[in-house]
């Protein structure tokens, strides 16, 4: 997922160099990719944790982040769609 948004970004850039305007969606994708990096490693710890509660704990900030990030990773998608008009 973090190979999507930096294919994004790296898109968005294209169109910037021949002369569309990237505004908001670089910086989504970004964002996002922060997030799913935030998910994944939390996803690790919790399968290296031996402590039950932490386990719990950062399988929840895992799911929430996932989540999130999706849901940013689809708001992107919409600002490069039509606000764009790629």
């Amino acid at each position: 997922m973090v190979g999507v948004c930096l294919t994004g970004i790296g898109l968005l850039h294209v169109s910037v160099v021949i002369g569309r305007r990237a505004g908001i969606a670089d910086d989504l994708l970004a964002i996002d990719s922060l997030l799913f990096l935030v998910a994944t490693l939390a996803s690790y710890f919790s399968l290296r944790s031996l402590d039950h509660r932490r386990l719990h704990a950062m399988e929840r900030v895992a799911d929430a982040t996932f989540i999130a990030a999706m849901l940013l990773l689809t708001a992107a998608c919409f600002v490069i769609t039509y606000a764009l008009g790629l």
